[in-house]
């Protein structure tokens, strides 16, 4: 078999693994595991992504994807810009790689049928309003969980935990609903990464930082990178206060604006990942509001000990014996007569 033989050999193989491709991740069951190997192999070969633009290419002119921008459903599609830079390059050359005879694949291929279903499926859910799906992930009590998103960033999500996940061509949107939230977030400065949680807005390009949604309020973590933070609404005629913060530095978001921004550290942001709470002359409400993810029966301290610091490494694994130690070690009584709340008062023996 000649060069041009082989070349055209394995140009109909990737037509044929593109379209496998929009088969594969838009069915019901396409896994995390599924976007990472189609991430891999966009990155593998400028000859894939050239397959697959090409993909998106027939079924625009088909008029299946005439108004859906492919990078919307698939965000690892997106070329970086030095792919763009390279991909024009080698297009002003004078020697140029051979093109996709599409009509020749389409005559031989035996997944086109497939794929063409899938596809003007897709255009149709798209032209229909649906556009790309929210993905939801959460975590029951005493249950955490490590995620995978489609851009190759994780997120480790604590217990009690919910957060919605929606990607478009602009942003990489989430939206922490209840719980705690780490996440290691993958650089693209074409497409922000964005968190809301109660009164905090998140935005990054790519960074560690942790996420804890309170009642009353949101804390906001950097372990690595640069994250702004700031106010998620304001009263109208008044633009929203915001901050940013290095590796190190928190900050709290509640009704009332923003805190002040104050030092942490990995150790103290990241203790739950370890299976313990760390504590470092912390307000005890503000113990009690972690401390709570964890019990069945949430505790509350009376207003008189609310701001008693407290400072010590307890396990979460029972936190019922974490409890009572916190008790033990603030001289406090524990009534349980609310069999829907815990409340810790002086002890005044």
């Amino acid at each position: 078999m000649n060069t041009a033989s082989v070349q055209e050999v394995q140009s109909e193989e990737r037509m044929d693994q593109a379209c496998a491709w929009i088969a594969r991740l838009r069915s019901d069951s396409v896994t995390a595991a599924d976007r990472r190997d189609f991430a891999q192999w966009m990155q593998a070969s400028d000859r894939n992504r050239e397959a697959f633009d090409a993909m998106a290419e027939l079924w625009g002119d088909l008029g299946a994807l005439r108004h859906m921008p492919i990078d919307t459903l698939f965000p690892e599609s997106r070329p970086s810009p030095a792919a763009v830079n390279r991909r024009k390059t080698s297009a002003s050359a004078q020697t140029e790689s051979p093109r996709w005879d599409l009509s020749r694949w389409l005559m031989g291929s035996g997944v086109v049928a497939a794929c063409l279903v899938v596809t003007v499926w897709i255009g149709n859910q798209w032209l229909s309003g649906k556009g790309a799906e929210e993905q939801l992930y959460a975590t029951a009590v005493g249950e955490t969980r490590i995620v995978t998103l489609a851009d190759g960033s994780r997120v480790q999500l604590n217990t009690n935990s919910e957060l919605q996940v929606t990607y478009s061509r602009e942003e990489r949107h989430t939206e922490l609903l209840r719980g705690e939230a780490f996440f290691d977030v993958t650089r693209q400065t074409s497409r922000p990464f964005t968190v809301a949680a109660g009164k905090a807005k998140i935005r990054v390009l790519g960074t560690e930082f942790n996420v804890e949604r309170n009642k009353d309020n949101t804390r906001v973590s950097v372990t690595g990178g640069t994250v702004a933070v700031s106010e998620a609404s304001t009263a109208p005629g008044l633009r929203p206060e915001s901050v940013k913060l290095v590796k190190n530095q928190k900050v709290s978001v509640s009704g009332s604006g923003l805190g002040d921004v104050a030092s942490t550290s990995a150790d103290e942001a990241l203790d739950w990942t370890r299976g313990v709470l760390v504590f470092e002359d912390t307000p005890l409400s503000e113990a009690l509001e972690e401390l709570n993810r964890y019990l069945s029966v949430p505790a509350e301290a009376a207003p008189s000990v609310a701001e008693r610091r407290l400072s010590g490494t307890f396990e979460i694994s029972d936190p019922d014996n974490t409890l009572k130690a916190i008790t033990t070690a603030l001289n406090l009584i524990a009534d349980h007569s609310d069999p829907n709340l815990t409340l810790l008062s002086p002890d005044r023996n």
